[in-house]
């Protein structure tokens, strides 16, 4: 479901960042009586955004190089500038080399400067849900910054879930797409269970009392941080880094600080573990006739393997492929969506094919 953890984890053991050069812009639009799927509306959505890169144009005058990366639950447009995981993106010869692609990334409605309950409205808040973030992309991408089809559309956990999203209800709006640890189904089984105890950890704590908190309720974070660190990371990679209970324990109370020190509201939490609600691409994916490069990690128990969702799901797509990356000691399940030094080479490959 969510990175956030696997970028806290990170973070603990890299350091300096390598954004210079990448021509990064920081913007803010604001998209007007914006309407929510379920008829709430807003009449003024803010929707904050980076572009790294610059844009090429075609002999027609069209951007004919723009690539939406989009983020995973709980992060923001941010965590792709992270130390360590900006230079394997977006340096010279990496999957997206600011030299050749315009990279759009957007903080998802509900999360990093984007409008979201924390901003005021609390539990008041349109209840958005995937359409709802796909909707304000696209209105971004081809609104806002003019482009009118994407090169691809990457996303990962939650930003793989929605390139299933775009891919299923604007096909024609771009010329690839690359969704990362997810699947094209319901939120169902251990995936919903773990969010339901997430939201049912924060709801839990009497603190929260109904979102009308005037300091976080700290247990109830605690308790869903718990959640997520249990899910995000691969038990090999775990055991391997550290390896006695000292090593596991110091790891543990280092991640559980840093994470809850990075200021989540609990409100917008609940927002972004129950925005999947009603995601479900599967009856549709055969309207996706672009290629496809899905990759999933054996390791990662939020998508995993054994459930047999892959072969059935390519196999509904005409020009997709689908790559399992191994499990090993280097690879950390769910949260080898930071690790491009893994996947990379697929992504170089099939965006210059």
């Amino acid at each position: 479901m969510s990175v956030r953890t696997a970028i806290v984890a990170a973070a603990l053991a890299v350091s300096t960042p390598a954004t210079a050069d990448l021509h990064l812009q920081n913007g803010t639009t604001t998209l007007q009586d914006f309407a929510f799927h379920d008829g709430s509306r807003l009449p003024a959505l803010k929707m904050s955004y980076r572009t790294l890169g610059e844009p090429h144009r075609n002999a027609a005058g069209e951007i004919d190089n723009a690539i939406l990366l989009l983020h995973g639950t709980g992060g923001s447009g941010g965590n792709f500038l992270a130390p360590g995981l900006a230079e394997g993106l977006f340096g010279p010869g990496k999957p997206l080399d600011t030299a050749r692609y315009y990279v759009i990334i957007p903080d998802q409605i509900g999360h990093g400067n984007t409008a979201k309950p924390s901003d005021g409205l609390r539990m008041a808040f349109p209840p958005y849900d995937y359409s709802d973030m796909v909707e304000a992309q696209k209105a971004l991408v081809t609104g806002t910054l003019g482009v009118r089809k994407l090169k691809a559309v990457i996303g990962m956990s939650m930003g793989g879930m929605m390139t299933f999203q775009w891919a299923t209800t604007y096909p024609e709006l771009a010329g690839k797409f690359i969704p990362m640890g997810c699947y094209p189904i319901e939120i169902a089984g251990q995936n919903r269970l773990q969010r339901k105890l997430i939201i049912d950890a924060i709801k839990g704590d009497p603190a929260w009392n109904g979102g009308n908190y005037t300091a976080q309720p700290v247990a109830g974070m605690r308790g869903a941080t718990s959640i997520q660190m249990l899910m995000a990371s691969g038990a090999l990679y775990l055991q391997t880094t550290y390896p006695t209970r000292a090593a596991a324990d110091k790891f543990a109370e280092e991640a559980m600080a840093l994470s809850l020190s990075g200021g989540r509201d609990a409100n917008d939490a609940i927002y972004q573990t129950d925005a999947s609600r009603n995601y479900n691409p599967w009856d549709k994916l055969g309207r996706i006739t672009a290629p496809v490069l899905w990759i999933n990690f054996a390791d990662d128990l939020l998508n995993p393997p054994e459930l047999g969702v892959a072969e059935k799901a390519v196999a509904r797509m005409p020009h997709a492929r689908f790559v399992l990356v191994p499990g090993t000691e280097k690879t950390r399940g769910h949260g080898t969506l930071n690790q491009p030094e893994i996947w990379g080479d697929e992504v170089i490959r099939f965006l210059a094919d």
